[in-house]
């Protein structure tokens, strides 16, 4: 759809500068299909915090998932991460501030307890050290290889990717325990809250907690 979108931006400028006379899209309309956005649920993260692993390569990629699950940052920016993004926000604690390589915004989020233990375990590792970054670097293609590995171990019948811990940041750790779409937004580097909107799915925990509070006033 969105190369669609582009060649009919050069077919309009085309009709307009008179190098073509007809339109091609006259009859044809660009129409947007919603693909739904794979997340972990609160049991499958839990499930997979608690696992332990053997094999150093599956605890250090098991925990970089964990770390892009607790700050919704992209897996090409948390290898990239080094002591120097790690400022005192306005409230004293922790945050990474740093800016996303995909679309060069600037983002800031504060760091969670969880991730910050995570953090804290790579500091000295000595593969971070040799490159100055926070956490030891690994190639997409292997780090998508160990991923299936955990998945299978972890007895999750979902396809994991960092992308899919990214969304879980969205829906499951931030929006389904009520922090504003707004809040969620900013922290993901998003220029629109409509981008963000993807993610706000209702989950039947959040239907079932509203209900509650519904029921209570209504008693």
């Amino acid at each position: 759809m969105k190369h669609l979108i582009r060649v009919r931006k050069m077919t309009n400028l085309a009709i307009k500068l008179e190098w073509m006379a007809n339109d091609p899209f006259k009859n044809y309309k660009i129409r947007h299909q919603k693909v739904e956005k794979d997340f972990l649920t609160q049991f499958e993260l839990d499930k997979l915090e608690k696992k332990s692993f053997d094999i150093e390569r599956l605890t250090i990629v098991k925990d970089l998932f964990v770390f892009c699950y607790y700050t919704g940052l992209a897996y090409v920016d948390v290898m990239k991460l080094t002591t120097d993004h790690i400022v005192k926000g306005i409230d004293g604690e922790d945050w990474i501030k740093t800016v996303r390589q995909k679309t060069n915004i600037p983002v800031n989020t504060p760091v969670l307890p969880r991730a910050k233990r995570i953090m804290e375990k790579y500091l000295n590792h000595y593969r971070s050290a040799k490159l100055d970054t926070i956490f030891p670097v690994f190639s997409n293609q292997k780090v998508n290889s160990y991923l299936k590995e955990i998945a299978d171990q972890c007895s999750i019948k979902k396809t994991l990717t960092f992308h899919i811990a990214r969304h879980t940041f969205a829906t499951t750790v931030t929006l389904s325990n009520g922090v504003p779409i707004e809040t969620v937004s900013k922290m993901l580097g998003h220029t629109k809250i409509a981008t963000t909107q993807i993610y706000a799915r209702v989950l039947e925990k959040k239907i079932s907690e509203d209900m509650l509070n519904l029921k209570l006033k209504l008693t």
